[in-house]
């Protein structure tokens, strides 16, 4: 099932994703709400609701008439308001890389504990324009991850049982100001202001059962539920990220377990997996110059359009735009 939040009539809409067209959850079941975060705070008792009603419309008893195109209105993030966004760094060869590049070892306590970082769940966006400032244009980044969406509250949740927290999964897009998250970790602490400007989401949130089909054991040594599903990215129609969900060396749900670690986890809420390998400039730049000397590094600009694309989960579409501001931290910082 793919469950999609849209603007309709400047509100907020939950939705089912059938075939390229949305049908409102009011109209599978007059008893299901119409956003996203009530219907995840009744997940166990509504999900088999909307799950009976996408059948239904699969099998022509709930017909078209009063569905509208998905190319026709506004998508917003599956969870348009999370309660928090968390994101996890579980990918080795994305660490590894980026470390080799920068002539550092790989740091053994990757492999003893999944870590996150939290990010600005207020800067949540999903398809369109995302808004940058002046200082964001200096290496401007993406980052091609997955997340997931909490289903239900939980706390001190073991990883055998983790992965039935999950609702579903859906394309996330950590957008990255690379020259103010560098100068703020300088000082150990962050990132911060080189993150929290936008994260991307959607396009849908596609539920697990659907998912079943690209199931695949997890790495040796873990637990927890992994997919293969492919993840690309492009910008500007040029491929320039290619990697797979199911290199994660870490999995969701020993994500989850450290995440609930003495504290409570709440339906809505988003934790990244981290970047792919391959999956950012920072890691591609570095890999460039240490193999060519003369190589020419790649920064998100204006107008850029970047394409995600992870096999199950559909399409993620934005395009940079520049915000109508001269403002800049770098440019006020002290000397």
């Amino acid at each position: 099932m793919k469950i999609v939040s849209y603007l309709k009539e400047e509100h907020e809409q939950l939705a089912v994703l059938v075939d390229g067209f949305l049908y409102d959850a009011e109209l599978i079941h007059p008893d299901l709400p119409n956003t996203i975060n009530m219907f995840l705070n009744y997940w166990d008792e509504l999900s088999p609701v909307l799950q009976a009603g996408e059948l239904a419309i699969r099998d022509g008893r709930i017909g078209r008439s009063k569905a509208v195109s998905a190319d026709s209105v506004q998508l917003l993030a599956p969870v348009p308001f999370p309660p928090s966004c968390r994101d996890g760094y579980a990918f080795r060869q994305h660490v590894a890389s980026a470390r080799r590049n920068r002539k550092l070892p790989m740091i053994p306590e990757f492999d003893q504990y999944p870590i996150f970082y939290f990010t600005n769940h207020h800067s949540i966006q999903g398809p369109g324009d995302i808004r940058c400032m002046p200082d964001h244009f200096e290496k401007l980044d993406f980052e091609l991850e997955v997340a997931i969406v909490i289903s239900r509250q939980g706390r001190n949740i073991r990883a055998a049982e983790a992965d039935d927290y999950i609702a579903g999964l859906m394309i996330m897009n950590d957008m990255s100001a690379r020259t103010l998250q560098m100068e703020e970790m300088l000082l150990n602490l962050g990132p911060a202001k080189g993150k929290d400007f936008a994260t991307v989401t959607g396009p849908c949130l596609v539920t697990l059962d659907e998912l079943e089909p690209f199931e695949v054991p997890c790495k040796e040594g873990h637990t927890g539920k992994n997919w293969r599903l492919r993840m690309q990215c492009r910008v500007n129609g040029v491929p320039v990220s290619d990697g797979y969900l199911s290199d994660m060396d870490w999995t969701f749900a020993e994500i989850i377990e450290r995440a609930s670690y003495g504290a409570d986890l709440y339906p809505g809420d988003v934790i990244g997996s981290g970047t792919v390998g391959t999956g950012c400039f920072l890691e591609l730049n570095g890999t460039g110059r240490l193999n060519d000397p003369n190589y020419t590094e790649q920064w998100l600009q204006e107008n850029d359009s970047v394409e995600m694309e992870v096999e199950g989960l559909g399409l993620l579409h934005n395009t940079v735009v520049r915000e109508d501001s001269d403002l800049s931290l770098l440019a006020i910082k002290k000397r």
